[in-house]
């Protein structure tokens, strides 16, 4: 896997000349202790939708390096769209990052503990999958996802599911609030 830019990624997508390579699909994920929310955008990369929920295991990442590339193969998917925590100290304006997902770790007071560690777990699983060497292939972004879980579960808490159903349904319509805001921003930007 690669990092690159968001405007990159989506310009390489929509750039590729080779017919095997057009209509190349995007893949959101969100990240979490146990859990990653999958969402993938459909063939104009407009418009989000749920996929599924994966068990996140650091002890069969090779595992889940290997159900990333069976659905990068099943769905034509041509990079991943990776939420990462963000702040008021990153480009929030437009959300873009101009490198690789910053270190938020150093500086944070003791009641911002939980965002770093949010941080250093998506970072921890994004370098694990890198390491595995099966998605070599591959680019992904960061992209910063203030608020996505919060506003879902604000969504979902009237609807009265079962705790396990809504955990779910909470990680899977996060990640299409990431992969839907990165849509949005990049598809306005280009038309601009």
């Amino acid at each position: 896997m690669k990092y690159v830019r968001p405007l990159s990624l989506f310009k390489d997508l929509i750039g590729v000349k080779t017919h095997a390579q057009k209509g190349k699909r995007l893949l959101g994920l969100d990240v979490g202790d146990k859990y990653v929310g999958l969402a993938v955008s459909d063939h104009t990369n407009k418009i989000a939708s749920p996929l599924s929920v994966l068990l996140r295991s650091e002890a069969k990442m090779d595992l889940m390096a290997t159900d990333f590339q069976c659905l990068i193969s099943e769905l034509s998917l041509g990079g991943f769209v990776v939420g990462y925590p963000s702040d008021e100290r990153w480009n929030n304006d437009d959300r873009l990052f101009t490198q690789e997902a910053p270190d938020f770790s150093a500086g944070y007071r003791a009641d911002e503990r939980v965002k770093t560690v949010n941080v250093v777990q998506v970072q921890h699983f994004v370098n694990e999958l890198c390491g595995t060497g099966i998605l070599k292939d591959i680019n992904y972004t960061y992209w910063g996802e203030a608020f996505t879980t919060k506003l879902v579960e604000l969504q979902l808490q009237d609807l009265h599911f079962h705790p396990v159903q809504s955990k779910t349904m909470l990680d899977k319509f996060a990640a299409v609030g990431i992969l839907q805001e990165y849509l949005d921003y990049v598809n306005r930007k280009l038309k601009s």
